[in-house]
This record gives structure tokens, sequence and C-alpha cells, in this order.
């Protein structure tokens, strides 16, 4: 344990004195707030700040999993298990938002009523426990972004630890790696619903099709993906570096077969690759313009 502590130590060293100090700005912040709820989705970021809470306040934090039909079982499982690991408090929680017509119809809109619902009933969890404050896993590259949760958090007045002490996505993975975090260098995983084109009803069996081709890949070998649930069509993205293995004819006749298996009709293979948030390329320049609003 010692010969650990020691290694991390040389590792945060290793960083830089910008990184160092946004991780004792981050912890201050903490430390200020006497007692913490933090969404956690077991994504590196909210992971790295769910970790930093624990380790400044002790008891006096909760990491709160929302738990619902968007949110991939395998995600859930690597979340509960990376809290384990460091004794950390987890509340695991229902939510509706698959409930709400708002947030089920699926327009651009539609993560603004995925935050609300989840920090309404963080708000009422956090009355019966005695927690007045809650905050989420957002970073500093997050406030560039198409990002309507955002709209939701500052209705919520939702705390945004992360950003505000300034620290980025790349800054976040190499203090998490820093730290011996598993978590560090995990693919961005957003709720289930995000591949669901924008128009088409998010349902259950949507979302459990999306799940159940998704691990399917994932069982093939790649690591980096998305598939797209365009109706009857999958649009499959996988990461550049990936793709020429996918090209392969043998491997496109085993993900088709994959998805055929899963109830679609028709699959494609996306030929830019894997990209992060492509399902918003459709929306209006004025509606991306807004950011968070």
């Amino acid at each position: 344990m010692a010969a650990q502590a020691e290694t991390t130590q040389v590792e945060l060293e290793s960083l830089g004195l910008e990184s160092l100090e946004k991780l004792r700005n981050l912890e201050t912040r903490l430390a200020a707030l006497g007692s913490l709820m933090v969404a956690y989705s077991g994504g590196v970021d909210s992971a790295f700040l769910a970790a930093a809470a624990h380790r400044v306040l002790g008891g006096r934090m909760l990491a709160v999993l929302a738990d619902s039909p968007s949110l991939a079982r395998r995600d859930m499982e690597q979340a509960v298990a990376f809290a384990h690991s460091l004794s950390m408090p987890l509340r695991v929680i229902a939510t509706g938002e698959l409930d709400r017509p708002e947030y089920a119809r699926n327009d651009a809109n539609r993560c603004f009523h995925c935050k609300d619902e989840l920090f309404q009933t963080m708000e009422a969890l956090g009355a019966k426990l005695g927690f007045e404050r809650i905050a989420y896993g957002m970073n500093a590259d997050d406030t560039r972004d198409f990002r309507p949760g955002q709209r939701a958090a500052e209705q919520h007045a939702v705390l945004a630890p992360l950003a505000d002490a300034g620290l980025t996505k790349v800054e976040v993975r190499a203090l998490a790696r820093a730290a011996g975090y598993p978590v560090w260098d995990r693919p961005a995983a957003p709720c289930l619903s995000s591949r669901v084109e924008y128009g088409r009803m998010v349902t259950r069996e949507v979302l459990e099709q999306v799940e159940m081709s998704e691990d399917s890949l994932r069982q093939l070998g790649f690591r980096e993906l998305r598939v797209r649930h365009h109706g009857e069509l999958a649009r499959v993205e996988i990461a550049r570096d990936e793709l020429p293995r996918a090209l392969a004819m043998e491997m496109l006749d085993a993900i088709t077969a994959a998805l055929k298996r899963a109830g679609f009709k028709y699959v494609t293979l996306d030929c830019t690759g894997f990209r992060s948030g492509s399902m918003n390329a459709i929306l209006p320049a004025d509606v991306l313009a807004r950011r968070g609003a």
C-alpha cells in the first residue's frame, strides 16, 4: 500500500503545476461545501469527482446513481464496482424520465428533461438525508458543447466543481490515471437514448435493441463504438483505429448478423467512424448555438 501511495505521488508530480493547482482548487471547493451529493454515472468525470469528494468529505458525501432503462446494465455494473472499490457511499435510485412524454418524444431538449428528472429526484433524496448541495461531472470542455442538461443543472442550482476548477477532460483523465482509478481511459458512455435519432420515440424496446447491439459488437472485440438507431436501420460507428478490422468481409458479416439478431432489418457501417454527438449534426445551427440552453 505504501509503495502504491509513493507511485501515485510521483505520477501526480509529473502532471505539471497547472493541473496540480487545479486539483488543489477542486479539493478546496469541495471541502468548503461541508457535505455533498454527486450525480454519479461511472464515467470518468463523475467517477473522479465522486472519488475526490469522498477523499475530502468522507462519509459526508454520497454518490447517487440513477437506474433507468437508458442506463446500460454494463455501465451500471462498472459504476457500482468502482464505488465499492473505494468504499464510497453509494445510493442507487430509480428515475422515471422515460415516463415523461416530453422526454420520450426525443426532440433536441431530451437531455434537459432527463437531467431535470434526475435533479428533482436527488433533491427529494437530499431533503430526507440532510444533503443541501448537489454536484455533477461537467468539465471545462463541456461548456463548449451542445448540452441541454446544463440548463437543468442551472435551474436546480447544481454545482459543477470540475468546470469551476478549470479541469479539462484530458486533465481529468490524467489525474484519474495518476490516482490509479481504472476508469481513467474508459470510453465516453452517454445514455442509450443518445443513440436514437431525434424525433423517434424513445421506448424500452428501442433502448434494449441498442444495448443488445452494442454488447454484441463488444463481444466481437470492438472497444469504442455506437449503434445509432434509425428505425429499421442501424448505423454503426466504430473508432477509426478499429475500422480496418471491421472492414474485413468476415467481420462485416458478423456485425450484420449480430445486429439483425437484435431486430434491425438493415445495417450500415459509417465510414467516418465514431464521433461523439453525431446525432446533433442534423440540428439547426440556431439550436446548436444555444450550447447549454
